[in-house]
């Protein structure tokens, strides 16, 4: 039986889209989490930010980071579907030890105080 860790992944979507495009692309991505065994336990649409540099000749994106348990197979594949879909321009994956869950509960929080983005967290 394969062990169930917690990850983290963001995500940068095209700010260029419409809404309902980048909210049809994030529903995407959840559900792909969801179908792969995984549990979401936080999801932070942290809304439009402006790179630091030019990506495919854009200067915005729309980042959403998502916290979850899951098994460690399911992390290529869903690497592979973010590489497939051209609506992700970024993404990144990694997995979280207690000093980085902590650190994000703590982060979740401000985001919520200071209103710098929407946090959904699921019981």
């Amino acid at each position: 039986m394969e062990r169930i860790r917690r990850y983290e992944t963001i995500f940068v979507v095209d700010a260029s889209l419409p809404d309902e495009e980048v909210e049809s692309t994030v529903k995407k991505f959840l559900q792909f989490i969801r179908d792969k065994g995984a549990k979401i336990i936080a999801h932070v649409d942290w809304g439009v930010r402006k790179f630091a540099y030019p990506i495919r000749k854009k200067w915005h994106g729309h980042y959403h980071v998502v916290e979850f348990e899951g098994p460690a197979s399911m992390i290529y594949e869903l690497e592979q579907e973010y590489r497939r879909d051209e609506r992700i321009m970024r993404f990144l994956t990694v997995k979280l030890d207690k000093y980085a869950i902590e650190w994000n509960q703590r982060w979740r929080k401000k985001v919520k105080e200071l209103n710098q983005g929407k946090v959904f967290e699921e019981p």
